[in-house]
């Protein structure tokens, strides 16, 4: 069994995640930001006796980040597998936001990951084993307004993640990218919910696209039995789309020229519901 050391686990994708690997013999350790949901998580997790540790890390900080893996070392020795999946969402028309709300997303989606890798990489490279498993997304292969902050962010996490694999790979550590599509989660809802008026109608209109698809939300554990299986498998794949619809998406994006993918995100909303219910078959149109 496995240390590992999980980013992000106040909730979603990284709570499951964290909960999925302890239950599966795993020695968990999970950061979060809050304090307060790491005693709540810690006494749950005590009374259910499963083999995980909560504690309070900010991957936005280098001294939180050293302290965080140092206390690992400390307590369990080396770690095996580190899991990024602290993340953050901010989406709107690149106009409308505030260049504020660009460096937030790309300071804990980019650099944060780089700041995690970059505490547990020398021990790794110097024992020649480990894994490094990154949460990007769909939104890191197919860019949709009003989801460009976010986008931005995960392109470049999808670039280092395939240079770092490059690198590390004669050292025998292993790099994956995960990349859920449209996951049930606080901050996919988050996106199904309509913003402010603007200017733009791209944000409107993939608030609904979101809404309907969380109609019938596909649950997170499917990501975390993904990343279950990169650790427990030796896989050396480096992307792992999942979750429905996601390889879809993909395929469909490298089959569009970038003229007509545009062209479509660009059209009315009568053109943008009609084609975007013919392909989906979801009732996205709000009703008149």
């Amino acid at each position: 069994m496995a240390t590992v050391l999980v980013t992000g686990t106040s909730k979603g994708i990284g709570l499951v995640t964290a909960l999925t690997l302890a239950r599966a013999g795993h020695a968990v350790y999970a950061t979060l930001r809050s304090a307060t949901r790491a005693a709540e998580l810690n006494e749950q997790c005590a009374q259910a006796s499963l083999s995980l540790t909560f504690s309070v890390m900010d991957v936005n900080s280098d001294e939180s980040v050293l302290a965080s893996v140092d206390a690992v070392h400390r307590a369990a020795g080396p770690i095996d597998v580190l899991v990024n999946n602290a993340g953050i969402e901010r989406n709107g028309a690149v106009e409308d936001l505030p260049l504020a709300a660009f460096r937030e997303v790309m300071e804990t989606n980019y650099f944060g990951v780089l700041r995690c890798i970059k505490a547990v990489l020398p021990h790794m490279r110097a024992r020649r084993s480990g894994c490094i498993i990154n949460i990007s997304s769909v939104a890191g292969r197919v860019t949709t307004s009003p989801l460009g902050p976010y986008a931005a962010s995960k392109y470049a996490l999808e670039s280092i993640s395939e240079a770092l694999a490059q690198e590390v790979k004669a050292f025998n550590v292993r790099v994956a990218i995960v990349e859920p599509g449209i996951i049930d989660t606080p901050m996919t809802h988050e996106i199904g919910t309509p913003a402010p008026p603007s200017r733009y109608p791209q944000q409107r209109r993939m608030a609904r696209y979101f809404a309907a698809r969380l109609r019938n939300g596909t649950d997170p554990t499917v990501v975390a039995e993904k990343i279950q299986s990169i650790i427990e498998s030796g896989t050396w794949i480096l992307r792992h789309p999942v979750g429905p619809g996601a390889e879809a998406s993909i395929e469909g994006r490298r089959a569009t020229t970038d003229e007509d993918y545009i062209a479509l995100q660009a059209a009315d909303d009568d053109t943008w519901y009609s084609v975007m219910e013919e392909r989906t078959g979801l009732p996205i149109r709000p009703k008149s």
